[in-house]
Order: C-alpha cells, then structure tokens, then sequence
C-alpha cells in the first residue's frame, strides 16, 4: 500500500502489545492519559488500550516496551496538492516582500504540470508521501486540479491513486489560460466531460469557490453534478476574503469547508447547523502573511474543526503536520488538545471515517511513537523531530522501535 494512504492492517491473526507507554493519547476528547499505560493491536485493529496495569491476557503477542514515551493516533492530513510539478519559491521570496498572495499563482504549476511525465509526477508524489509518513501522517487525502483539461486530470487522479484512497477531482481549482475570459464555457467542461472522466479514480470532488477562482452559481453547478455521479464534496472558501462558498458547502452538506479565513456570523450559525468540518490549513497563512482563522471563534460556537497541511508547492509546501499542530495552538487561539485532536479525529470527520484518528477499540492501529514523554512537546518544541516510530495497521512503517525499549 501507499506510503500514507489507508493502512493496509497487519497480518491476520498477529498481535502486538505497547507497554510501557508515558502518555496515551487516544483521539478522544479529554483523551490524553497520563501512563503507565499500554495498548493491545490484533489484527491491525486497535482491541484494547488503557492503564498498564489493566491490558488483558495478551498471549503470544510481540511486546514492545516504550519506556515512558507518548503514544498519539497517526495524524489524518485531510487537505493536500501532492501530485504537481515545479516550485515557485520566487512568489514566495517575492510574498515575504511585500506582495500579496493572489490565486493566479496556479496556473505557473499548472504550466509545469502539464509539462512533466506521469512518471516524474508519480516519483514527486511518492516522495512527498513518504515524507508524510515520516513524520507521522498516517492517512492523506490527495486533490487533482493541476493540469485542468480532461485526459490530465484523469491522469493526476490515477497518480494520487497509488499513495492514497482518498482522492479528490479538483478541476474546479482555476480557470486555465485556453478558456481565459470564458469560465462558464469551463465549468461546463469540469462538470460534464471531465467529470465523467475523473469520477471513477475519485472519491471527492472539490471547488475553489473565491474570486479569481470560481463564483457561488458556477461551484454550485460542479458539485451538483459530482454529487449526482456519488462523489463526496468539499470546498476550498473564504480564504481570501469574505464570500458565499462556505455558506455554500453547508447547504450542500459538504465534508468539509477549507480555509475559512474570512468567516461571519451567518456563516458560524449554518456550518455549525450542517456538520460541515472547517478544515483549517495554518501553514498557508504563514506562507501568504494573510490573516489566519480564529479557530477560537469557530469552536466556540459549535464548529468542529478539522487541521491540515495544504501541501502545495506555492502557498504551503510542507508536509509536516506536528508544524500545522504547533502553528494553530501559537497562532490561531486553540488549546494543545483541540489541535491534536483536530490533527487526528477532526481530520478524520473531513473525510468521513470512523475507523482512523483514534486509538480506541475497533479503530485501526494506526499511531505514532514520540521521542518525548508527552505529546504537549508537539507544540512546545516546534520544528523537532520528535517521531520515533511510526505504524500503520499494526506494522511498523517508518522509523524504529526506540533502542531503550528493548
């Protein structure tokens, strides 16, 4: 399976006992313990965690003793562009500046996309994946919406297919240079032929609803059709400014609004009403030196808040989502346990799964060791390598069992 895409669980009938566990934490609110704890995985699925001295009968199954490390869910990256080609680190130079982030940045990538083989934008996936991995992103969600015409988008979707399951048809991202001043001949192309096309390699279908993207009448248009082929939906809104879209993914019961930068009080009330997760995206405020979402104002009012990374190579090339953690907690005004909970179980609402984000029973075993003996040091250490050991379904897929833990 793909380097962090869904977990391929451990082999049938294998188990593995963590011991020794300084801090647990499960995904659940208020679900950070305090250890000596453990954590039974049969199967790959998680069939027990609590206080060490509780874990039942384990026979036969391989111990690890982590020797006062924490343990948190493997973190659910809910929003990213992996599959591209190029880089634009002179915007961002020019950005830093002084100039301000505006959305025709794209189409440079698009330029370069389109330019490169499947193969190198295969090999640029995987290798942005693994760095996921490595740092603890256990599930990704991969968008297309780099080449923009009908055979290209259809083949960014079959490369995001080989490092995840959880593929999103973003045609909708901006209007390309051949349809310039003609966006309704284009979301006429995006919601027919294009989607047609797109619609068996994906499970999402997204838009850009913002100006100098698309406007309410035109998102509304995509994602009424791609809800009626079975797509889930998704909206990128609100980011540059004040403006319809996540009202607009509300009324469509949505996933998940992303962004969410600009937000009024209309806006709260419906999200909060719909379920919609707002899936906050901190990296790419520090990148663009816009005005970042008070995620205290959201949570606050009933919103459930997802984080991610929004890795792309103009406005967030990060893969790192213990940065997006440490980010929201310094910057947009949430506690240390609303952000790794929106890191692992929101991220997992934006996509809809019950059987990620968390450590409790019947949940996979999909977790991340620390080098550290709480997870608090996720924040309070920002920018260190604190992953010791990463696995999935039960496996170990990055890193090393710690060598103190014999």
């Amino acid at each position: 399976m793909s380097a962090a895409g869904d977990a391929g669980r451990g082999d049938r009938g294998s188990s593995l006992l963590l011991t020794g566990i300084g801090e647990l934490t499960t995904g659940e609110p208020d679900g950070r313990c305090a250890g000596p704890a453990a954590l039974l995985v049969e199967d790959g699925v998680v069939a027990w965690s609590g206080p060490a001295g509780e874990v039942p009968e384990a026979a036969g199954a391989s111990r690890v003793d982590l020797a006062g490390r924490a343990v948190v869910p493997g973190f659910v990256d809910s929003h990213t562009h992996l599959v591209f080609a190029g880089h634009r680190a002179a915007e961002w130079e020019a950005r830093m500046s002084g100039r301000p982030y505006v959305a025709g940045g794209i189409l440079t990538t698009v330029s370069a996309t389109r330019a490169a083989s499947d193969a190198e934008l295969a090999a640029g996936a995987r290798r942005l994946a693994a760095e996921a991995l490595r740092s603890g992103t256990t599930t990704l969600e991969v968008k297309s919406g780099y080449r923009l015409e009908v055979d290209g988008e259809r083949r960014l979707l079959e490369v995001a297919g080989a490092v995840t399951t959880e593929t999103t048809f973003l045609g909708a991202h901006v209007v390309p240079p051949e349809h310039a001043g003609r966006p309704d001949d284009y979301v006429e192309l995006v919601a027919g032929e294009m989607l047609s096309a797109c619609a068996p390699h994906a499970r999402w279908a997204d838009v850009f609803c913002e100006r100098g993207a698309f406007d309410a009448d035109q998102a509304r248009h995509v994602l009424g059709a791609a809800a009626e082929v079975g797509l889930g939906l998704r909206v990128h809104a609100n980011q540059l400014g004040p403006g319809p879209g996540a009202a607009l993914a509300a009324e469509l019961g949505a996933a998940s609004v992303d962004h969410c930068s600009y937000l009024d009080d209309a806006d709260l009330e419906a999200l909060a009403a719909s379920g919609t997760i707002a899936t906050l995206l901190p990296v790419a405020e520090l990148s663009t030196r816009s005005p970042r979402p008070d995620a205290r104002r959201l949570l606050d009012a009933g919103v459930r808040v997802a984080l991610a990374t929004d890795c792309n190579p103009g406005t967030s090339f990060t893969t790192s989502m213990p940065l997006v953690i440490a980010l929201a907690v310094a910057e947009m005004g949430m506690t240390f346990d609303e952000a790794l909970q929106a890191a692992t179980a929101g991220g997992a609402e934006a996509l809809r799964r019950s059987d990620i984000g968390r450590l409790t029973p019947g949940c996979g075993a999909d977790l991340v060791v620390l080098e550290a003996p709480t997870a608090v040091w996720l924040g309070y250490r920002p920018g260190v390598d604190l992953v010791a050991a990463v696995v999935r379904g039960g496996e170990l897929v990055a890193g090393a069992w710690p060598a103190a833990a014999g």
